[in-house]
């Protein structure tokens, strides 16, 4: 029997321990905004990769919320070590398990946080496991980087994904796949605007004329932004939130607009972004400022992705699964990872649906095969 079927097999029995690790992951909520919560998870999950055999340490952080960033030994030290990624925090307020809680049926499971993304959590924890149980070593040191914002933008752990995986010699993102199963070798870019319009007050009834409507401003504004659009490449350009006025019957002084901008290649990115920033005013007595701009850089398909979502193929095939490739337009950390050059495949989490949402869930079968698949890349990479 290979190694590959032996994996499997191992991890077939393990499937009950596995959904018990995750079902404590998603009853110990973590909610971006909640600093106490994430810190509580950060030292369970500590605990957990310590006992898994890492050298666990943690990153300081804003807020005294740390990251987590796992070691463990391989083969060769000499060679740039495996990076796999993932994050702790959740999209869930504290307090939704009383309405949403964690539950199983027959070939799913149930929860906040359980698809997007702990089942991946748990994945890599039991990847590095079976490859230990089994008597095996991965060829090279493999680290494992979690972090607690990834859901509000990586603001603050940004640097420490970047810097990690420019010293890796692979980046693999344990997001969870495409809704069929397909692995991701491309995501579109995000950027976040924020247009702020200046006018003057002045009474509506008595003398209109002698103000500056800034929500009149902002409306041709408003067009103007959503022109900016390119379907067919690919470009969405989307007003959000709209913000402007005080009372009725007051020429509104101030008017504001939140832009949400997903690009598939850096070239449109770069190219709404200028756009955006070079916006003229239609009511010259109006001003205009704009805050923001690219959060996430297009994670664009590469030589490099395509190779290792190739191995990742060939790998899955031993393991009885038919793999495919795929893009999408949220963004993850591996957007990061994938622009400053190193080479990344997303999307090996678990199989499920309904991210942020109240059915959110995943099949319990996935966590073993993708597990096994996870298992068996670190040690064929």
């Amino acid at each position: 029997m290979s190694k590959k079927l032996s994996v499997l097999d191992h991890l077939e029995s393990q499937l009950p321990d596995m959904l018990a690790a995750l079902r404590t992951l998603v009853e110990c909520e973590s909610p971006s905004s909640d600093h106490s919560a994430l810190r509580e998870l950060a030292r369970m999950l500590g605990e957990q990769f310590s006992r898994a055999g890492a050298t666990v340490d943690f990153i300081p952080g804003p807020d005294d919320v740390d990251g987590l960033l796992a070691t463990f030994d391989g083969v060769d030290r000499r060679r740039p070590p495996a990076l796999l990624i993932g994050h702790f925090d959740t999209v869930w307020p504290i307090g939704t398990l009383k309405r949403m809680p964690y539950r199983e049926d027959d070939s799913r499971a149930y929860g906040p946080g359980v698809y997007d993304m702990k089942s991946g959590i748990v994945m890599i924890e039991f990847a590095l496991r079976a490859i230990e149980s089994l008597g095996m070593r991965a060829p090279r040191i493999v680290q494992v980087l979690l972090t607690p914002d990834e859901e509000i933008g990586s603001r603050n752990s940004r640097q420490l994904i970047e810097t990690r995986a420019r010293d890796s010699q692979y980046v693999l993102v344990l997001e969870p796949s495409l809704g069929d199963g397909a692995l991701k070798t491309a995501r579109k870019g995000g950027s976040q605007y924020v247009v702020n319009v200046s006018g003057r007050a002045a009474h509506a009834g008595v003398e209109p004329e002698k103000g500056a409507n800034a929500v009149v401003e902002l409306a041709h504004q408003v067009i103007a932004i959503e022109e900016l659009a390119d379907i067919d490449k690919g470009t969405t350009v989307s007003p959000t939130v709209v913000e402007g006025g005080t009372v009725t019957n007051v020429i509104p002084e101030k008017a504001s607009l939140r832009v949400d901008v997903r690009a598939a290649t850096v070239v449109e990115a770069e190219r709404v972004d200028r756009a955006i920033r070079a916006l003229s005013l239609y009511n010259p007595e109006c001003g205009l400022s704009v805050a923001g701009g690219i959060n996430r850089p297009p994670m664009e398909r590469s030589s490099a992705s395509a190779a290792l979502f190739e191995r990742a193929r060939t790998v899955g095939a031993d393991l009885r699964l038919d793999l495919r490739e795929g893009s999408t337009g949220g963004g993850s950390d591996g957007n990061f990872t994938a622009a400053v050059g190193a080479p990344t495949l997303d999307g090996l989490g678990a199989v499920g649906g309904g991210a942020h949402s109240v059915d959110e869930y995943i099949l319990k079968r996935s966590l073993v095969e993708r597990t096994a698949l996870l298992a068996s890349l670190l040690m064929s990479l």
